[in-house]
């Protein structure tokens, strides 16, 4: 299931540290382990990363979706980047 936000990630080269960083995870192992399903992904995070990646959620975590959004972030999370 999370195996397509590794790869997106791993597409757009962004490393787990600057996610973990991010998303207010104290090491990229915490990252890891929620990237890998090991751990949740809050609601709050997975829209942090939608936002971050313009991306629906269900496109970041499943293998079918139907639609990209396309958002612009806010200036939390652009100051967060």
């Amino acid at each position: 299931m999370f195996n397509k936000l590794r790869d997106i990630r791993k597409e757009k080269k962004i490393s787990a540290v600057k996610l973990a960083n991010m998303l207010g995870l104290e090491t990229k192992t915490a990252y890891y382990k929620k990237e890998n399903g090991t751990v949740k992904f809050s609601l709050e995070k997975a829209r942090t990363l939608s936002l971050y990646f313009k991306k629906s959620i269900e496109c970041l975590f499943y293998e079918e979706c139907n639609s990209e959004i396309d958002t612009k972030r806010d200036d939390a999370l652009e100051e967060a980047i």
